[in-house]
């Protein structure tokens, strides 16, 4: 029997026939090339940040815990030693600058000379005005010297009309003795009754005339009176006007910001100096306004010098502020130390109240932004936006009021660079 042998087609014969692990190995290398891309999809969407997020660096900000701790309610001062009382000096009287007495620095008593101003218009002006004076002092003299006559005239006519009417009613007694005796007539008696009426009323007119005359005369002398001392308080702020060219201290203490020079002209009412208290200090500083609301006269302080605690109390607040800072006056309890010198300054701690327990940061740059708002750890790599308030603070601490708790963390780092946004990507 023929055998014809087979023949196939050279395309089927090559072929490839794969074996079942080569494909389950490309199915893995998919599998893991998939996995890569999610894993870096992932990724990139965790390391870019979202709407209202920002990615900073670990290395660039600082973080605190909030813990729960006393709280020192005090503020630090750089106070400046300042005289307790200053007394300007002031021209009283205009002129130029004849004479130096005193000099800047010197220590000088209640009234001492300082400086001698000339003024020649003033002298002779004064002059004038002094013999106007004088001669208006004159006149009221000679109106005295009239109303004390009158008086005296008046009294003298008194004194005559009693002097009448008694010589009238003794003659009348006589007559009338010799009347009743029947030696003389009725005719011999009756004038001298009319004269002794007479007398009698000439003696009551006149008394009446001298009280009003009197009454007249005393408002008249009164008005005299006052008129000369009018002119008297005249003539000696017209001779003032002239001693006032005199430029003396007001008061004892050491004088300063003293810089006459001979031949200076200055008006009335220049200020040609000071007059500083001596061994009587205060110390002044500046408060943040923040405080301004709790500094009040009477708040107790420490100044440290040398090693020594001085304590103080506040004595005056004013409450203006400038470049958001106000000014307060401190006073020594007890003597100031000896040493201290104008302009000196002097650190201080102002006692605002007690110290208590409260919940409690660590004060730092986040606080320029008002202490409001606070970035918060919930995870070593983020922080998120909070809302808060706080209270009292100083140069290491400030009290949280509301919006955290001990234990929390927080960034302290000045949040300016932040304030557009809600999280922080911490990496």
């Amino acid at each position: 029997m023929d055998v014809t042998p087979l023949h196939t087609n050279g395309a089927a014969m090559d072929r490839r026939i794969e074996r079942p692990h080569a494909r389950r190995r490309k199915l893995a290398v998919r599998i893991s090339l998939g996995l890569a891309v999610l894993a870096a999809a992932a990724a990139l969407w965790w390391f870019l940040p979202s709407s209202g997020s920002l990615a900073v660096d670990a290395a660039t900000i600082r973080i605190a815990p909030v813990t729960r701790a006393a709280f020192a309610d005090y503020v630090p001062l750089r106070a400046q030693v300042a005289p307790l009382q200053t007394v300007y000096v002031t021209a009283i009287s205009g002129g130029q600058v004849e004479a130096l007495i005193a000099s800047d620095g010197q220590s000088v008593a209640a009234g001492a000379p300082l400086a001698r101003l000339a003024n020649p218009t003033l002298a002779l002006d004064v002059a004038s005005r002094s013999a106007n004076i004088a001669g208006q002092l004159s006149s009221i003299s000679g109106q005295r010297l009239s109303i004390q006559q009158s008086r005296e005239q008046t009294e003298r006519d008194i004194t005559s009309a009693r002097n009448e009417l008694a010589k009238a009613e003794a003659l009348l007694r006589q007559k009338q003795i010799l009347f009743d005796k029947q030696i003389v007539t009725a005719a011999a008696v009756t004038p001298l009754r009319d004269e002794v009426a007479y007398q009698r009323s000439r003696l009551t007119a006149l008394t009446r005339s001298a009280a009003e005359a009197d009454k007249m005369l005393a408002d008249q002398s009164s008005g005299v009176d006052a008129t000369a001392d009018e002119l008297r308080e005249s003539l000696a702020m017209t001779r003032a006007g002239l001693a006032a060219l005199v430029v003396r201290a007001p008061v004892a203490g050491r004088l300063t910001a003293f810089t006459l020079q001979p031949g200076q002209m200055i008006k009335p009412g220049d200020a040609v100096g000071q007059v500083d208290s001596e061994r009587a200090w205060k110390l002044t500083a500046d408060v943040d306004q923040f405080y301004l609301g709790r500094v009040r006269t009477g708040l107790s302080a420490v100044a440290d010098l040398d090693g020594r605690s001085l304590p103080l109390t506040v004595i005056k607040v004013l409450p203006q502020v400038t470049e958001g800072r106000f000014r307060v006056e401190l006073g020594f309890k007890g003597a100031a130390p000896a040493g201290l010198n104008r302009g000196q300054t002097l650190d201080v701690r102002l006692v605002l109240g007690a110290d208590r327990p409260a919940v409690v940061a660590p004060s730092g740059g986040w606080l320029d932004a008002g202490g409001t708002t606070a970035f918060v750890l919930t995870s070593d790599s983020h922080a998120v936006r909070r809302a808060i308030t706080t209270g009292r603070r100083n140069p290491d601490q400030v009290e949280v009021t509301s919006g955290l708790a001990p234990g929390d963390r927080i960034v302290t780092t000045p949040l300016g660079t932040y304030v557009p946004y809600q999280t922080l990507l911490i990496h």
